[in-house]
């Protein structure tokens, strides 16, 4: 399954990276209100402009290395930018190894279905065995939980083998 990544932003400014199926999920998860901003829990995200990624094949390197000079984020003693250019094949690697550590910290919580909000109270409030869960919550329970400093993190469907069958 190919992915879709789209830079996002809520209304109060945090940007973000979203992941989807295709433009139609993205548009679906919108409307039915299941995007929220990581940052602050904002429901009001929309879709940043992003210049189109076009895979052109192995590059010369010239334009990573120009890439890898614009993105300098350290000087050496001489003054010269320490950088990190590294290749797809490396990148891919990584990108596929989070993804598998993300879904085994996700097989490894408890599925708690529409209990999730208040499970969550519970244990925030010492009333329940604090352990990983997993769940669903409404856009006001999400709020209800965040007033109350719960922090929690939205699972894409993709990450949530429950969800996928």
């Amino acid at each position: 399954m190919t992915l879709k990544v789209f830079d996002l932003q809520c209304e109060l400014g945090h940007v973000f990276e979203g992941w989807f199926g295709s433009q139609d999920s993205f548009e679906s998860q919108q409307e039915r209100g299941l995007l929220s901003c990581p940052v602050c829990n904002s429901d009001k995200v929309s879709k940043k402009l992003t210049a189109s990624r076009i895979n052109r094949g192995r590059s010369s390197g010239a334009g990573f290395e120009q890439a890898a000079q614009l993105a300098g984020t350290s000087s050496n003693a001489s003054g010269d930018q320490v950088l990190a250019a590294p290749a797809m094949a490396q990148l891919a690697k990584l990108q596929a190894q989070v993804m598998q550590q993300v879904r085994e910290i996700v097989r490894n919580t408890e599925n708690v279905g529409t209990r999730f909000a208040e499970e969550a109270l519970r244990m925030h409030h010492g009333e329940a065995e604090e352990r990983p869960i997993r769940g669903t919550a409404t856009n006001e329970e999400r709020t209800a939980l965040a007033e109350e400093g719960v922090t929690v993190l939205p699972i894409p469907d993709y990450l949530d083998d429950d969800r996928m069958q």
